[in-house]
């Protein structure tokens, strides 16, 4: 699988922990950046991962910021992002089994290094549920979607 990365300033140094961990269950990561403490804007990232995304040139995409939170909006701006915020394991194979997501967002100053891991592979390893009502739920969100997104 191929995993597009992306953290700003407040999320840099758990990037760099996650993608040698990501590497060695066997999967191809895309880094976007940042890689120093230097202030940026966490858009900007997000963006270029979730682009990754929805063009297929990336499988699924993670978001690293001081809480998670700013990545998780921006993110979810972008037409066909399902990201999730998600700081527990319970909530990282829940994610994938119940919304499909494809894109995971995590805090550096809210998880740890070994929590972050074990978040990681859960929700790499988890497939989604195709039962009816996840089905019907997802598409109605698609519909909202539909209906706020500008199509030229």
């Amino acid at each position: 699988m191929k995993i597009a990365l992306g953290a700003d300033h407040a999320g840099y140094r758990l990037k760099d922990v996650i993608i040698p961990f990501i590497e060695s269950l066997g999967h191809q990561v895309m880094d976007f950046g940042c890689n120093c403490g230097d202030s940026v804007d966490y858009p900007d990232y997000a963006l270029e991962v979730c682009q990754k995304v929805v063009s297929g040139e990336a499988d699924k995409g993670i978001l690293l910021c001081g809480t998670g939170i700013g990545m998780s909006i921006a993110a979810n701006k972008v037409p066909g992002i399902r990201c999730a915020l998600v700081h527990d394991l319970f909530s990282a194979k829940a994610t994938r089994e119940h919304n499909d997501t494809n894109v995971l967002a995590m805090g550096e100053r809210v998880v740890g290094p070994g929590v972050a891991e074990e978040i990681v592979k859960i929700w790499l390893e988890t497939e989604f549920s195709e039962g009816v009502r996840h089905k019907n739920r997802l598409n109605k969100v698609q519909s909202i979607e539909d209906r706020f997104t500008v199509h030229p």
